[in-house]
């Protein structure tokens, strides 16, 4: 067999394998591109270890401390970029280009491979290659002399990196961040890997010898390179932009789907420590999500054993990452996932879109079980992103770094640095409740980073604490004779004392980008809190760093975001958007993401409470979507336009990951518009729901775990007859505050809430023109004094009703079954 031959059969075998169990993200230091050529095989190996954290944790956990910029002895292209990411390496001496034409043609011009670096701003690995290897004189001159070197920010250019993460997950088994690909001047992939160290090291190649190598490579190989590359760019965009056979799903395939993925989630459940999985724990909300809706559909079924076994064991794992040291206790939101299995020591960044989607699973939490714990972290994350994460126009910054330097002036950074503590620290910010405190967040002298073998397995954290909650707030408050609300007063002043010392630590680095998608997530996260927190029992308290703002607040937030991006990212005229904002739009257009988490966002501003000019804008966004990204014959979305040349693959995703895929989400927003239009525009909806989900018929059979919220969209879906509660009243008003408030007071994804003022002109344009059953039931209810509620299902409407508990109550009814 030649050696293209033995690249075309094993690249094939592996993207089956890929398509199967879906895509990863298992981390590699060096990739194994031994399949191209013998010579390769003798300078790079393949590690697959199975989470991001512990193959970057084997190496030299010293090398986190970063060195600071002192000087700018060099400036590239970069310093004329937006990104925060990209403006990080305009000053290393690497000649660095950003993504685009000047830099192809550079690489077609001297005859070159590309050396393509993908990374984001708040990326811990990316600033320690940065340190090792980008900064470093030697190793700028190899790139520089051998290569075209191209820097891409992955939150600002997705597709770019969806294009080479997929090439590197699909033939070396997982991928991670730094991206690291040399690409041929046609920009197909030659080989790739993540992190590289910059010099060899127990018997393995550092980046310097890997760039020599490539680059005889390149002299001696080049054609079958060239071919191998295109072979796999080829097989890629067969593999990952499947068609629908039919535009039908099969009979029961979206029960069986959810059976079949609570059934696997169940299995990798951690009865002690909650979550699902193994260390390293990422906090997944589609995951609690699924378990959630599931446990709703046995309910209603009535096996409510069967329904309490799911729910308990997402409440139990929401409570264990609430009290754990992934949670930031002292500031408020959570960090990206915890190292150990006991969620207590965190990879400290801050994303975006975690934010949004727990404090959505927290809200959810809150609706279904009453109790103010859920409700308070959900506050907890939204005060979080109102204080440190919110602009002056209202856009929602993307991500806060893990790294930060331990005091002014210091020339390194450590991951953590602004959030851990030494039990002196404690003792003298805190004064007189500082051993109350130290109990109950397990602070000891020696640092209690002790709590599991992967919590700090090099000793970064010796003499530290990151602070976790680990018994019971009643039991401690009854031990000291107090009330327990007296002891949580107490610990929410020492937590605001801790606050304010924090508040004088350097900063981790805030990247300030503005992302459609990720707002789009928190949009929704404002919005439903608007309503739902009006479910907690008038006086209570709130402790910092909860604020304790009035609800009301929230949709303001959720509104003025939204605002920001329909003033600065969407273009009216083209009905378009762009993908993300920093001192300007991006050149960058919206991804399918953008579109769909927006949508998904506007239509939850529209059901709690906003006006009807967001459902509207929804619409107009979705015309668009089906426009750019449909696959109007093979069904579902892809995840660009398509119009980029320079992008080689159009994929359409599935994987429900730390995001949610734009086809999962696409699929519930299809659902819910369908609900609130009528006549042919609501069957288009429904069809194009469908048919998306058949392209996926495959992955909902045999590997629903990978695709949790496309199983409850998939349910969604089948459902014959969903909701509708129908607000009929003058708004703004008192009296429909509190009805509106009591139609989202409990828990149900199948639930469809319309608002109508009948004095209101807008309002009754828009229901005239999308549904005039809506119109009609405005005008037949309308009442000078009050706000009339009718909840309809089954081509049935109930009596009207005017006060919230009657309404409450007709919400909690068991669903009857289609006469």
């Amino acid at each position: 067999m030649t050696v293209g031959e033995l690249c075309s059969s094993t690249f094939v075998s592996l993207i089956r394998l890929n398509r199967r169990f879906g895509p990863l993200r298992k981390p590699i230091r060096i990739s194994n591109p031994s399949i191209f050529s013998s010579s390769f095989s003798s300078f790079l190996s393949l590690q697959s270890p199975r989470r991001h954290i512990h193959v970057h944790k084997v190496l030299a956990m010293a090398e986190r401390a970063l060195n600071l910029p002192q000087s700018h002895k060099h400036t590239n292209r970069l310093a004329r970029e937006h990104s925060p990411y990209l403006l990080q390496h305009a000053h290393n001496p690497v000649d660095w280009y950003s993504w685009g034409e000047e830099a192809f043609q550079e690489a077609r011009r001297r005859d070159v491979p590309i050396f393509l670096s993908i990374g984001y701003s708040t990326c811990h690995w990316c600033h320690v290659m940065e340190v090792e290897s980008f900064e470093d004189e030697e190793v700028a001159k190899l790139l520089n002399d051998l290569f075209v070197s191209i820097k891409v920010d992955r939150e600002e250019r997705p597709d770019v990196d969806k294009v080479y993460m997929t090439y590197v997950q699909a033939l070396y088994g997982g991928g991670g961040w730094p991206l690291n690909v040399f690409l041929s001047p046609d920009l197909n992939p030659l080989m790739g890997g993540t992190y590289f160290p910059p010099d060899d090291k127990y018997g393995r190649p550092g980046f310097k010898t890997i760039l020599r190598k490539v680059k005889d490579a390149w002299e001696t190989k080049r054609e079958v390179l060239v071919k191998s590359g295109a072979f796999a760019i080829e097989q890629l965009s067969e593999a990952l932009a499947a068609s629908a056979n039919s535009n039908k799903l099969s009979d029961g395939l979206p029960q069986k789907a959810l059976h079949l993925c609570t059934e696997q989630l169940s299995g990798s459940y951690d009865p002690q420590y909650g979550g699902f999985g193994s260390a390293p724990k990422f906090p997944r909300p589609v995951e609690i999500q699924l378990m959630m809706y599931q446990s709703k559909k046995l309910e209603e079924a009535g096996k409510s054993s069967e329904a309490n076994n799911n729910l308990k064991m997402v409440l139990f794992s929401l409570q264990c990452m609430a009290r754990g040291g992934v949670h930031d206790h002292i500031g408020g939101g959570f960090h990206r996932y915890s190292v150990d299995e006991c969620w207590h020591v965190p990879h400290f960044e801050k994303m975006l879109y975690d934010q949004g989607q727990l404090a959505n699973v927290y809200l959810d939490s809150f609706s279904i079980t009453g109790d103010t714990f859920y409700s308070f972290v959900a506050r907890d994350i939204l005060d979080y992103l109102r204080r440190d994460m919110i602009g002056e126009g209202g856009e929602i910054y993307s991500a806060e770094d893990a790294d930060s330097a331990e005091f002014e002036g210091a020339s390194r950074k450590k991951e953590g640095a602004f959030y851990v503590w030494t039990s002196q620290e404690v003792e003298d910010i805190v004064g007189e409740h500082a051993d109350i405190f130290k109990d109950h967040y397990y602070i000891k002298p020696s640092g209690n980073c002790d709590l599991s073998r992967m919590s700090d397995p090099h000793n970064e954290f010796k003499g530290k604490n990151v602070l976790i909650e680990r018994n019971d707030t009643s039991t401690m408050a009854s031990k000291l004779g107090i009330s327990k609300d007296d002891y949580l007063d107490i610990l929410g002043a020492c937590r605001k004392k801790l606050f304010d010392a924090r508040s004088e630590r350097p900063r981790p680095h805030l990247d300030d980008k503005v992302i459609v998608s990720w707002n789009g997530l928190a949009i929704s996260a404002f919005a439903r809190a608007s309503q739902i927190l009006k479910g907690e029992a008038e006086g209570t308290k709130y402790c910092f760093p909860v604020v304790g703002c009035t609800p009301s607040e929230y949709l303001e937030v959720g509104e003025k975001a939204a605002s920001f991006i329909k003033r600065q990212l969407y273009d009216e005229r083209a009905n378009r958007l762009k993908h993300s904002f920093r001192n300007g739009p991006s050149k960058a257009p919206g991804f399918l993401d953008d579109y769909a988490f927006l949508i998904s966002g506007l239509l939850d501003l529209y059901e709690c409470g906003g006006g009807t000019s967001w459902l509207s804008w929804a619409i107009e966004l979705q015309n668009t979507q089906d426009e750019l990204f449909m696959d109007r014959e093979g069904g579902g979305y892809f995840n660009t336009p398509g119009e980029d040349p320079s992008v080689l693959l159009r994929v359409k995703e599935d994987h429900d990951g730390a995001e949610p895929s734009g086809n999962s989400v696409s699929v519930i927003n299809l659902v819910r518009l369908a609900s609130m239009v009528t006549g042919s525009r609501s069957d288009y909806y429904k069809h194009n729901a469908e048919h998306l989900l058949v392209v996926f018929e495959s992955r909902l059979k045999d590997m629903a775990m990978a695709i949790p919220l496309m199983c409850c969209a998939a349910d969604m879906l089948s459902v014959p007859s969903r909701k509708q509660v129908v607000l009929v009243g003058h708004k703004p008003s008192v009296d429909f505050d509190g009805m509106i408030a009591a139609a989202h007071a409990s828990y149900d994804p199948n639930k469809t809430v319309i608002h109508v003022d009948p004095s209101n002109k807008e309002d009754m344009e828009f229901w005239e023109s999308n549904n005039e059953n809506i119109a009609m039931m405005a005008k037949n209810n309308a009442a000078t004094d009050k706000v009339v509620a009718l909840v309809c299902q089954n081509f049935m409407c109930s009596s009207p009703v005017t006060d919230p508990e009657s309404l409450k109550a007709l919400l909690q009814q068991k669903p009857s079954l289609p006469v």
